[in-house]
């Protein structure tokens, strides 16, 4: 059976998980092409996949719907033929041998690419500040490309995440420009996490307080750096 009208009560529905509320009462949210369906297939994350192909067969319920009600569903002006519900991830705090933190990042496409720079450098962990980004916004998600997946993620208050991080000797790195040293003077340790803050303020000094140390990276001719590109270059530096 295929739906063919975005008024149907189970297309309403899936609209809701379009906004953070609906999100958040359901535990689920949508993605958006076949790859992060794959990609949450794989992880075992699928709840349910909605096709325009009548000729798609799955494990997964599938429901199938017109190109129409798809574009209604869609986060894009060009849908794609398929989308999936996912099931939220409930990952606890882990002590890694890697892990990056975000202080109040508030831009999605630099998420997402430092989540797919700390798959490429073997970080395992990614910490979201309560003020960070939602990561189950469709633009978050997006630019993700599938990361999320393979990532441990949390999200809380820094001021009592850094110090149980701490307990178990896991050294915390800040980044800033004030009391800090190059990136080539930090001394490496078995377990590292490291802070990057907001786009446009930094890390918050209270956040800053909490490190171990904190490090910059010498640039010249430029002010600053985006802070997916110095996330990418600290995270080849310690990577393991």
């Amino acid at each position: 059976m295929k739906i063919t009208s975005s008024s149907n009560k189970v297309i309403k529905n899936l609209m809701k998980l379009k906004q953070k509320k609906g999100r958040d009462e359901t535990n689920s949210y949508l993605v958006d092409g076949w790859h992060m369906v794959e990609e949450a297939m794989t992880a075992h994350l699928a709840k349910q996949i909605i096709t325009t192909d009548e000729s798609f067969m799955s494990d997964v319920d599938t429901l199938y719907v017109s190109k129409e009600v798809m574009a209604k569903l869609s986060f894009t002006k060009t849908p794609q033929p398929f989308m999936a519900v996912v099931s939220k991830k409930e990952d606890q705090l882990q002590i890694c041998e890697r892990t990056l933190i975000f202080d109040g990042v508030q831009d999605p496409g630099n998420v997402g690419t430092m989540m797919r720079s700390a798959c490429a450098f073997g970080f395992k962990q990614v910490i979201f500040s309560n003020d960070s980004c939602d990561l189950y916004n469709d633009k978050t998600l997006r630019s993700t490309q599938g990361a999320i997946y393979k990532l441990n993620t949390y999200r809380g208050d820094l001021q009592e995440i850094i110090p149980k991080l701490k307990q178990r000797q896991v050294k915390v790195i800040g980044s800033a420009l004030r009391d800090a040293v190059t990136i080539d003077q930090i001394t490496t340790s078995d377990k590292m996490a490291f802070v990057m803050g907001n786009e446009g303020k930094g890390m918050k000094e209270e956040t800053l307080a909490l490190c171990d140390q904190a490090l910059y990276i010498p640039i010249s001719a430029m002010e600053s750096l985006n802070v997916g590109v110095a996330a990418g270059i600290i995270m080849y530096t310690y990577r393991r």
